[in-house]
């Protein structure tokens, strides 16, 4: 479904599921390619186009969009890299691992191993610089973010947000549960490529001792 969000812009929405956001991805390409002018954001289930009314119609947007929706139907997605993610679980890595344990009735141990046996993928970023939003999580983990966010996330901080897993790449306000912490720097602005992920790239998350 193609909305208007806000005056300037036009929102896609789709079911929130991985095949549908691999035709986001490809839908998302295109539309780059396509209309240069217009800044598209990637989201979970959604893409959005801000654009100027003055230099481009509203009804001519929609078209590019409808097509570029169209277009991506069997189309290709490249394949992202695999990335492994090593994770100190629980203590003060970790001080919701306790909480998300009560919330699944499982033992911590099992709620490490759950996590760290799936392979998630990046659907897309946000929120801050280099966050990565992952789907695949398995559904007993999920859990409610936090009735009241934390002012300060450390960096690394491995998460679980409702039925989604992420990583703080910076230090941040946030209301996700912490689970474990990573030293792998998912954001630094002085790497030729300053994220380390991108959509569609394969996330695995390996445990290691404190």
């Amino acid at each position: 479904m193609i909305q208007p969000f806000g005056e300037a812009a036009l929102m896609l929405s789709v079911d929130v599921a991985l095949a549908t956001q691999r035709r986001l991805w490809a839908t998302w390409h295109a539309l780059c390619a396509r209309e240069p002018q217009v800044e598209w954001v990637l989201g979970m289930g959604n893409l959005t186009g801000f654009f100027d009314p003055l230099a481009i119609a509203t009804t001519q947007l929609e078209r590019a969009i409808e097509a570029a929706w169209l277009d991506s139907n069997g189309a290709e997605t490249e394949m992202g890299k695999r990335v492994e993610i090593p994770v100190v679980y629980g203590g003060e890595a970790g001080p919701d691992l306790a909480v998300v344990a009560e919330q699944a009735g499982l033992s911590c141990d099992e709620v490490i191993a759950r996590h760290a046996a799936g392979e998630y993928v990046v659907y897309c970023l946000g929120f801050l610089p280099g966050f990565a939003y992952l789907g695949g999580l398995d559904p007993a983990l999920a859990c409610p973010r936090r009735a009241s966010p934390r002012l300060s996330v450390p960096a690394g901080s491995v998460a679980i947000g409702g039925a989604q897993t992420a990583v703080y790449p910076l230090a941040s306000p946030g209301g996700w549960q912490l689970i474990g912490r990573t030293d792998v720097k998912l954001f630094d602005p002085y790497r030729e490529t300053p994220g380390l992920l991108s959509p569609g790239d394969t996330v695995v998350f390996v445990p290691r001792p404190a």
